[in-house]
């Protein structure tokens, strides 16, 4: 399958700002072809590349005030290379994080689905309930709102219904975490975000959603929660969103079952 995925990201810089952006696809694929650039007020600048333990290729731009541009391009092939987990791994995504509350919903996790047979079945079980609990409203969210406050309010966006998975899921034992993807087929276009499950030694996409086929899905960033993932993290300085732009396109969308169990790379 072949996947044709950019991003443009624009910024009013008006102090000088450390900005970090996750916008370029993971380092589990080789896209045939690629292309970052970041200008400001059209004179280009640097963006140094940075890994994390995940494969997250992160891009550090230090910026004067000015109009700052950022562009991303790339094309992936094939399925890419599908990540592991060490002990550790399955520790961390185990546990309570900032935007997954998984200690405060553990009551909820129990009275919903307890005594489900196997994993599998309480992955499709919680992807389940989160779709019928939550309605999709852009704008209804907060950048700060986690699982609970979503809960609560019965409604967000896909990054709220990914937290609420992951933090379900982690309550009731299965290591869990968020993964910031290009998404064929979303409408409308946008950054999306998933979760992912530890299952039958594998990780599994949930998608609460269902707004694209997760066989599509290109990995760009992976972590305990959207502390980890954003597409730009603004570590100091002033940098205001002028308008993003997302597009990701494949050559076939496929049916996407929700009960099987689908890996991405």
């Amino acid at each position: 399958m072949q996947r044709d995925v950019s991003s443009r990201i624009e910024l009013s810089v008006t102090e000088t700002a450390d900005l970090v952006f996750a916008i370029a696809v993971s380092a589990h694929y080789v896209p045939e072809a690629e292309t970052l650039t970041a200008t400001l007020d059209g004179v280009p600048v640097d963006a140094v590349e940075l890994r994390d333990a995940y494969g997250t290729r992160l891009h550090r731009v230090r910026s004067e005030p000015g109009r700052l541009i950022v562009e991303y391009s790339a094309r992936v092939a094939g399925a890419g290379q599908a990540d592991g987990a060490s002990e550790v791994d399955l520790l961390v995504s185990g546990r309570p994080s900032r935007y997954a509350e998984s200690d405060a919903l553990a009551p909820t996790a129990n009275a919903e689905f307890s005594g489900i047979p196997s994993p599998a079945d309480v992955l499709a079980a919680v992807s389940s309930w989160v779709g019928t609990q939550l309605s999709y409203v852009p704008g209804s969210s907060l950048p700060t709102d986690g699982a609970v406050r979503t809960l609560l309010a019965r409604q967000g966006v896909c990054r709220d219904y990914a937290h609420v998975c992951v933090a379900l899921l982690r309550a009731l034992g299965i290591p869990a975490r968020l993964v910031a993807v290009y998404a064929p087929g979303l409408e409308p276009m946008d950054f999306h975000a998933v979760a992912e499950a530890w299952i039958d030694d594998a990780w599994r996409v949930v998608d609460a959603t269902t707004l694209a086929p997760r066989s599509t899905l290109v990995r760009i960033a992976t972590g305990r929660d959207a502390a980890d993932t954003a597409f730009l993290t603004v570590v100091s300085g002033r940098a205001d969103l002028v308008g993003v732009e997302v597009t990701a396109v494949a050559d076939a969308l496929p049916d996407d079952d929700v009960t099987e169990l689908v890996s991405i790379a």
